[in-house]
């Protein structure tokens, strides 16, 4: 007999007949919109775009109104609201006071990730930080699937997962990468009425590190540490918690997580007390080594951070084997200092998540000091007005040459590099380019075997592309293109 989801069950019962607002049209609630109808709810969807933006977004906006779905949009979307269940976007603060108002009434608060949450059957890992929850979360999911596990990847990566509640088992492993606004409102509510009001989560909680950031949501620095701090609060019996022994906020997790009595692993690149930790140039857990760090395809000190997380999540549930096979094959997430070939002995990174100077900074930092004069940088697309006064600094202390496309008509780029005081002519070829294509084939031209070419923009696509993922497409195909001979 195959396996019935019990709360699903119980969670679908209660549903019938009830009515509920879904606040934000969004990725993750079309299908929560979609779920609710398949169960006989009344649904309000309330946004702030209008009707026709919605419908260009997703068509099946359209398909919603045919079913009876009643749409509240514009400017007063959040007014009056009095529906049995109120399922709210992450980015919607809990003090709203629409919100406050809406509980007054009687209305519950919860949200699609929350809802998925309670009836989740399988184990769960949740990944949060400021920095590297993406990679850690997708190394998580890739060394548990290297092990033979079904694996489910949600949260604010991959796809809406309680559309699929059905089809998750007790055996699987759902690993979810979580923001400070979803774990924010986690068990805030008096929701007594609703079936499994008290959330109980992860199995296993991975915090990479906590530093400011959000803090024009926020309140303040204590709210977003609080935030972060829930994916391990509520967490199983039995659960484990991961977390960075390098940063001051989330070793304090780690040792409020032990006088609670919480199993925690700490992990460090720099600090041999952690449970995971670099000697030479090995990752041990305790005595144990698992990986050298050579084997890691992925650049940069954060990255072998990154993979010390992910083992110390995975670590009750695979071997040292999987991790390898996952180092030495996985080339980053698309876009985000991706590795993607080598041709000649020359290495193509894809980083065209880069739309800022501060995050092509980032893109360099993880090339240590074995890379200098070695980087040929591709810049350029269409500037947001920022400074690239300090990228300019870095690039002419540690880069071999920067080809530049759709510059501005002052050359802002080009000038703010050879106008700096480190500029040498002799050490960092400079040039502009006739689009991303050609900026591409000088780039590959000029690098010579031990080379890195690295598109790291620093500014946005929509020079000629619609989204950063078309621009690094097409990247991964200019160097696919690439002939060997």
């Amino acid at each position: 007999m195959s396996y019935q989801n019990p709360r699903l069950s119980q969670y679908r019962e209660f549903l019938k007949g009830k009515s509920a607002s879904v606040i934000g049209v969004g990725i993750s609630n079309i299908p929560l919109i979609e779920f609710l109808l398949k169960n006989d709810v009344r649904v309000t969807a309330r946004d702030a775009k209008d009707f026709s933006e919605l419908c260009e977004i997703n068509p099946k906006v359209k398909d919603f109104r045919e079913q009876g779905v009643n749409f509240v949009l514009g400017e007063n979307y959040l007014s009056d609201i009095k529906e049995d269940i109120v399922y709210k976007s992450p980015g919607i603060r809990y003090d709203k006071e629409e919100i406050v108002k809406a509980v007054e009434n009687g209305s519950l608060i919860t949200s699609e990730m929350e809802a998925f949450l309670s009836l989740c059957p399988s184990k769960i890992i949740a990944v949060t930080g400021s920095d590297g929850k993406t990679t850690t979360t997708t190394l998580i999911a890739k060394i548990l699937e290297a092990a033979g596990k079904k694996v489910w990847l949600g949260g604010n990566i991959g796809w809406p997962l309680l559309s699929e509640i059905e089809n998750i088992m007790p055996d699987d492993f759902t690993v979810l990468e979580l923001s400070s606004f979803q774990l924010h409102t986690i068990n805030k509510f008096e929701n007594n009425s609703l079936p499994f009001a008290k959330i109980e989560f992860p199995d296993v909680a991975v915090v990479t590190n906590v530093s400011p950031n959000h803090l024009n949501w926020h309140t303040d620095m204590d709210e977003y540490t609080e935030a972060k701090k829930a994916v391990f609060t509520y967490i199983r019996e039995g659960g484990v918690l991961v977390t960075n022994i390098g940063n001051d906020i989330t070793s304090n997790f780690g040792n409020e997580a032990k006088l609670n009595g919480i199993k925690t692993r700490m992990f460090s690149v720099k600090n041999t007390n952690g449970n995971l930790h670099l000697t030479g140039d090995t990752i041990y857990y305790g005595t144990k080594p698992v990986i050298d760090a050579s084997d890691i395809l992925l650049p940069g000190k954060h990255n072998i951070e990154n993979y010390m997380a992910a083992i110390g999540a995975t670590y009750d549930f695979v071997t040292p084997e999987d991790v390898k096979k996952v180092a030495t094959s996985f080339g980053g997430v698309e876009h985000r200092l991706e590795y993607v070939r080598t041709v000649k002995g020359v290495k193509y990174y894809n980083g065209s998540i880069d739309s800022s100077p501060a995050r092509t900074l980032a893109a360099l930092s993880a090339f240590g000091p074995e890379y200098k004069r070695k980087i040929v940088l591709m810049l350029g697309g269409k500037d947001k007005n920022l400074d690239f006064s300090l990228l300019a600094d870095v690039i002419c202390k540690k880069v071999k040459a920067v080809f530049i496309s759709h510059d501005t008509e002052e050359q802002k780029v080009y000038n703010t590099i050879v106008n700096n005081e480190n500029y040498d002519k002799e050490k960092l070829n400079v040039e502009i380019c006739d689009g991303f294509d050609d900026n591409f084939r000088r780039a590959s031209e000029f690098a010579e075997e031990g080379d890195i070419v690295l598109l790291s923009p620093a500014m946005t696509s929509f020079d000629e592309f619609r989204n950063f993922e078309m621009r690094g497409k097409r990247f991964k195909s200019l160097v696919a293109d690439l002939r060997e001979d």
